[in-house]
């Protein structure tokens, strides 16, 4: 009873922030997202007779099980399998974790699909969803292919993502600016639960639906110039729900900012670039494929990035036949 899979990470053009419901992870509201192809998590699950206790490694690190929300993960696919075996589940990322890079949806999203197959379940693309939900939020969106739609359902029945376009839908690229390895203070989750307090939530929320009307259509048409302009006014938006949390919410760097006063000064200059930040310090730079070597150049001359990588549209997660132990 043993499977592996790989789930990308995934990059949300129109975020979600705070939750309905924290127990099941339902959103306070939908999101569009693109998966992507070079920030990927491995993971392989083993269900056994012969293990003890269950045992998790992520990235070689060994984590206590108390507490631990890939055990807790994997006594729900024991629940849906109906089996008490313990598992291993070894799971390693090609990208830096903790830095907002959604590690945690591409993680939950691999051991999702790796331990209903260990498990010997069939669920279909929208149980998997549901179930990786649960796990982390954003993992949802990491299960199918390429430009996704996290539908805002008031249930865990109806909150789950879809696939609006497939991965070669356009030619689009995520230049990924990684300005810190360093894990950022405040967790995704903990952030979530200071939502309430900023005075600004309540405007975000009445103008989220149109916002996702709105990029939908801009994907449609494939108006890249509206599409950037809305996806960068949605980031900022965002991180002033944060700045304005009580305690405040302050995710970016020196560098952080440093890269988006470039990203303004190269669009001047006519290079049609965009950004857009998660819940970290580390920078999403969007742009067409045909400019993404210009865009590595350019960010490369930046002092503050010691890394950039470069993701297409990804499929989502899947199956594959090589194992890790």
């Amino acid at each position: 009873m043993k499977a592996t899979a790989i789930a990308p990470s995934n990059v949300a053009f129109i975020k979600y922030w705070g939750k309905k419901d924290e127990a099941l992870r339902l959103p306070e509201n939908g999101s569009i997202s693109m998966n992507l192809s070079n920030l990927l998590t491995t993971t392989t699950v083993e269900f056994s007779k012969d293990f003890k206790e269950d045992m998790v490694i992520i990235n070689d690190q060994t984590e206590d099980n108390e507490g631990s929300r890939a055990v807790r993960h994997l006594d729900r696919i024991r629940n849906l399998a109906k089996i008490k075996y313990k598992a291993k589940a070894v799971s390693k990322n090609n990208f830096p974790t903790g830095t907002g890079l959604s590690s945690s949806a591409s993680g939950f999203a691999a051991l999702t699909v790796a331990g209903a197959k260990a498990g010997g379940l069939n669920l279909s693309e929208k149980d998997l969803s549901i179930l990786a939900r649960q796990g982390s939020g954003s993992a949802c969106r990491s299960i199918p292919d390429g430009f996704v739609e996290w539908l805002d359902g008031d249930t865990s029945e109806t909150s789950y993502a879809i696939s609006i376009y497939k991965e070669d839908y356009w030619d689009i690229a995520d230049v990924v600016a990684v300005v810190s390895k360093n894990k950022k203070e405040v967790s995704t989750t903990e952030g979530q639960r200071l939502v309430g307090s900023s005075p600004f939530f309540p405007v975000r929320l009445e103008k989220i639906k149109d916002k996702i009307r709105l990029i939908k259509q801009y994907m449609a048409e494939k108006n890249f110039q509206a599409f950037g302009e809305l996806l960068e006014s949605e980031a900022l938006e965002l991180h002033s729900t944060m700045l304005t949390s009580t305690p405040p919410l302050i995710y970016w760097l020196p560098g952080t900012l440093r890269i988006i006063h470039f990203v303004r000064r190269w669009r001047y200059e006519g290079l049609q670039v965009y950004f857009t930040v998660n819940t970290g310090q580390d920078i999403h730079l969007i742009c067409q494929q045909k400019d993404t070597k210009k865009v590595v150049r350019n960010v490369e001359r930046i002092p503050d990035v010691s890394k950039t990588i470069i993701n297409t549209p990804s499929k989502g997660a899947h199956i594959v036949p090589t194992h890790l132990f």
